[in-house]
Order: structure tokens, then sequence, then C-alpha cells
């Protein structure tokens, strides 16, 4: 399990500090295996349930640690597991028990995410089908022949293919794969179908995690379809629930989800528990990426092992090779080819069609694992205009500050003129990117750093208050009072009239606000790598810390590379380099097992 890097132990009061913890567990948390959330809701379930046995609170706190680091169980060994099954009251052992824990086999659940991970299991299964309404394969061909007659696009129509056939589809690939191109396919086809057909045209929703990449999303497809964050289109209330649930499902016929990475476990199952049994689901996203910061890593376990290739039956090889004249043949097949498999609704778009050399380049080595290709792209002078690499940021922040000033001045000179979409426009150009939240390699640090280089450049310039024209925000929580969800990016204005305004790209045009109404949002000078998923930006700057941070793994800096689209910074150690690339990240979840099966010795 991974170790929580912020416990300062040295502060007898900080937070994560369990004072009164039984010794077990007070040695966990000075280990910085647990903080002291863990513990106490270890002892609140241990009150409830009255169970004080010592080893199985400790059991209990490491499920809860699991799920605050984002697995849904965490394994324990036979002794504990043994010690577990006679906690009747605490520990749940069938589905027909209710407890707040759960123990299968020595996979200890918080009851809640093995609940969620059935659910959305048995949900994904059901839709794994052809679609009824399909109408004539030749039909669909001609269509398909229509919409890429260009050459070198046979796993872009593939992807449509599977997607108009089935129920279920899964459009999973890296970044200028095409995947939104194909999507935008995807709905003109389902509408040329429709019309072939004599139906009415389908209602389509467009959906992401967050406000900007639902805004990305919608610019690609157009055709003038709205797209909305998840939470908009469920219906969020004030007070956490959704309007639309199984008993008021949406009115769609497709749903599409991009960016489907950053969706949690929970989230998933509310959407797919909220649509209509004949409607569409189409996932699409890079399960390469970043896992979501909640609890769950539903894309890469629905990917599974597809991952390496495709998986699909023999049935639906056949059905593929009649509508794009294609050879399946050599498409590798289950075990003993049992019919159906989840490998059905999923397409891979390996190919890259946008020129990301050599960012794609080190981005393919990233995802590879390949520490040698990684660090000799980094090297190579032949790339200096698109790839620079800062071996030491904090002794040489020079590069890092003329990037972040070439895009912030003219930012703030809108802003201070008032010009809200120059300045929006500007904010999206450059990011610096960090691991860390905290400390000397934190956003919060680098933020502040940024904000007295940009001082220095501007000394006429008022900012000595909490908010000022050109400084740049995120929202941290959905505020639906006004209209701004988690991840919005905005910037505070000075108006013709005086008055400051703080205007967000919000996902479907502008949102305005009083400074003075905003609560939970923090300088945008910087951020880090989770919250930049859904975004990209002309020029991103990747801080990485020393080597021996917890938080480096490979799908962290996969997904900080891939933010960049023309221009990368890479400021970090070789070694911290090659200590992320040899760290894949992982996380504890039955989903994938649920879905394909056990995996095979």
């Amino acid at each position: 399990m991974r170790a929580e890097p912020d416990l300062d132990l040295q502060d007898p009061h900080a937070p994560d500090l369990a004072l009164r913890a039984p010794a077990t567990l007070a040695q966990l948390n000075r280990e910085r295996t647990l903080i002291a959330s863990d513990i106490h809701v270890a002892a609140v379930l241990g009150q409830l349930t009255g169970v004080h046995d010592e080893q199985i609170q400790r059991c209990a706190a490491l499920a809860v640690a699991a799920a605050r680091q984002g697995h849904t169980f965490v394994e324990l060994g036979p002794a504990d597991a043994a010690l577990l099954a006679t906690a009747s009251g605490l520990v749940g052992t069938d589905a027909q028990q209710d407890a707040p824990l759960r123990l299968v086999g020595r996979r200890l659940y918080l009851d809640r995410y093995w609940r969620e991970e059935r659910r959305l299991a048995a949900a994904l299964l059901t839709r794994n089908r052809m679609r009824a309404d399909v109408g004539e394969l030749a039909t669909l061909r001609r269509l398909l022949v229509a919409a890429h007659p260009e050459p070198g696009s046979d796993e872009q129509r593939t992807a449509v293919a599977v997607a108009l056939l089935r129920q279920l589809a899964v459009i999973a690939g890296g970044p200028g794969t095409g995947k939104t191109t194909t999507v935008a396919r995807v709905v003109a086809l389902l509408r040329e179908l429709s019309g072939v057909q004599g139906q009415a045209q389908p209602l389509i929703a467009l959906c992401a995690p967050t406000g900007k990449a639902a805004a990305r999303l919608r610019e690609a497809v157009g055709g003038g379809l709205q797209a909305s964050t998840i939470h908009r289109l469920l219906g969020a209330t004030a007070g956490g629930r959704f309007r639309h649930d199984a008993t008021n499902p949406l009115p769609h016929d497709a749903v599409i989800v991009d960016e489907t990475s950053m969706v949690p476990l929970w989230l998933m199952v509310r959407l797919v528990d909220a649509l209509r049994e004949d409607a569409r689901l189409i996932l699409v996203g890079d399960p390469d990426q970043l896992a979501a910061i909640e609890v769950g890593a539903v894309l890469a376990d629905i990917v599974g092992p597809a991952a390496g290739g495709p998986r699909r039956s023999a049935g639906m090889c056949a059905t593929l090779e009649r509508v794009l004249e294609d050879d399946c043949a050599s498409v590798p097949q289950p075990p003993g080819d049992r019919g159906p498999t989840l490998g059905d609704a999923i397409a891979l778009l390996r190919h890259g069609h946008r020129s990301l050399a050599p960012i794609g380049r080190l981005a393919e080595a990233i995802r590879r694992g390949d520490g040698e290709e990684a660090v000799a792209l980094l090297r190579d002078e032949q790339h200096a205009q698109v790839i620079s690499w800062v071996p030491d940021p904090i002794a040489d922040p020079g590069v890092l500050r003329t990037a972040a000033l070439d895009a912030y001045l003219p930012m703030m000179a809108a802003a201070r003129a008032g010009e809200a979409t120059t300045a929006l426009a500007e904010l999206s150009r450059f990011r610096l990117l960090c691991v860390h939240r905290h400390g000397p390699y934190g956003a919060l640090s680098w933020a502040a750093r940024i904000e007295g280089w940009l001082r220095t450049e501007l000394p006429e310039l008022d900012m000595s208050g909490p908010r000022y024209a050109g400084l740049a925000l995120v929202v941290t929580r959905n505020s639906y009072e006004l209209g701004l969800h988690n991840g919005d990016a905005g910037i505070v204005i000075r108006t013709a009239e005086g008055d400051l305004r703080a205007v967000f790209d919000a996902g479907g045009g502008q949102v305005t606000v009083a400074p003075s109404r905003l609560a939970d949002i923090e300088p945008l000078f910087a951020q880090t790598v989770h919250r930049s998923q859904g975004s990209e930006f002309d020029t991103a700057a990747v801080l990485l810390p020393q080597a021996d941070s917890p938080l480096l793994c490979r799908e962290l800096l996969y997904t900080a590379v891939t933010r960049a689209r023309q221009r990368l910074l890479l400021a970090g150690s070789e070694a911290a380099v090659r200590a992320a690339l040899a760290r894949p990240a992982g996380r504890a979840s039955g989903l994938e097992e649920l879905l394909w099966g056990p995996t095979p010795a």
C-alpha cells in the first residue's frame, strides 16, 4: 500500500497523527501507512458493532486507508483473513449479511465498494450485447465506407462499427489517436442510420467528468450538440443526490462519456443506473492515464486484457468482417471460444494521427516503461524546440520562469483590460503541473513563486489583496448555485466600470461571478497533475519531485506529458524520471475479474 507522504511526525498536534491509538495502529501511523482518520473510522466501526479487538481494528483501518488511496479493497494475510471471518457484525462474508466491511477470500472491502463493483459489473455485462436495431449490415457497411474513405483508418472504422453494432462500446486510445474524431463520426452515423431506417433522430448526450473536458468534447463533435459534466447530466442537486436514477432514467438514446479514466466507481454506477435499458453507452478514454482521484480504476478494469490487443469472439469477428470486409481470423480468441466476451465491446486506437512526435514518442516510451528510450528522447538536442529538460528546477528555474511569463503576462494584460475571452484563451496556453500539492515541489509553492515573478514584472499592479485583475483561479468543489463545477478554470478581470469579476470557462460557456461569492477556489498559476486531467495546454511544464517521492508513478508521468499539445518542459532529475517509469501505479480492484473472469495462473 502506498505510504502517506505529508505526515508531519515532528508536530505533536499534526492532524494526521493519532494521539491515543492502540500500539499496533500507532506504529502504522508513525510509519505513514495510516493517518488519524483511518484509525478513527476503524474505532467508530468497532464501537458501533461491539468489536474491540486491536488486530481486527488494524485490518479495518487498513481497509479505510486503501479506499482513501483509490483501492476498493486491501489484501490481507491468511491469519488476518481467518481472524476477520470471526468478526460478526463488523464483517460480512456473504451477500445476505449486512455489515460495514466485506471479506471475500482475503480481500477486505468497505461494504459500499464491494456492492458498487458488483452492481457495475452486472450492469455492463447485461449491456454487452449486439443491438437489435442495426438493420442490414450491407447498409451499415455502405455508410462506414462513405464516412471513412481515406486510407489508414482501419482502427477508427472498427471503433465506429463497434459503437454502432453494440449496446455497450469502449473506444480506448492514447493522445492523438483520433478518439474524438471517431466519436464525431459515431454521432453523425447514428443520425444518418436513423434517417435511412425512417426513425426519429436519436437523442444523444455528450458528457465528461469535468467542465473543461466536456467543453473540449463539444468543440470536437460539433453538430449542434451540447456537452455537460456527468453531474450536470444526471441532475445533481445541492443535497448531493441526482434527479436521474433507475426510477427516473435519462431520456437519451445514446450517452457518450469522454475522459472515462477520470470517472470514479461510484459515479459510473450512478450513470449506468440512470440509463434506459435500450440506451447505448459509449465510453471513451485512455486507460493508461491516471485513474480517478476517488476509488476505482473503472476504464482500465473494463479494458482489462484487451489493452494488449483485441479479444473478440468468433461471432463478433464474423460480423465485423461482413461490415468492414476485413479478415478477423488473426484476432486472438478467448480460451475455447466460449462465445461473446467483453472484448466484443472494446475498440483500441493505437495509431497516432496528430503530429505529436517527439512528445508522442516520449509518451509511448513512458507507457511501456522504457526508461532508456525516454531518457534518450529527453537528451536528444534535435527535439529541443519541442521538449526541454531541466534536471534541477529548484536550482535552475529560469526556463520555467520564461515560459510562465511569456504566457501569463499577456493574460494579465487582457484581464486588466476586461477582455475575458482573450484572458481565458491565454490561461489555457501554459500550465505548470506538479506531482505534489505541498512542499518545495508542490503546486501551491510554485503558484506563489509564479505570482512573485509576475509581481516583479508588473510593479504597478496591486496584487496585495486576495483578488486582483489577472488572478487565475480553479474551482475545487461543485457549486450548483453558481453553475460551477470542480476543475472549472477562470480568471479575475476588471470591468469597464472598474469592478472585479471572476469569469470561468464552465464547459457550456462563460460564467461570471462576483469574487466575493467564491468559496471553494485556489490559485491556478500551477496545479497538480491529477487536476489537469481532461485539459490540454499549448505548453505543459511538468515538475517532478525527488526520486524517492511515493507519489511518482508511470501513469502520473504519462498523464502529465500527454497534457502538452505543442511543447513540453520536463523539470526533474534523471533519477526521478527513471523512478516514475519503474513504478506502475496499479489499484487493487475486483472489477476486472468480475468482468473478465479470474486471471489465469
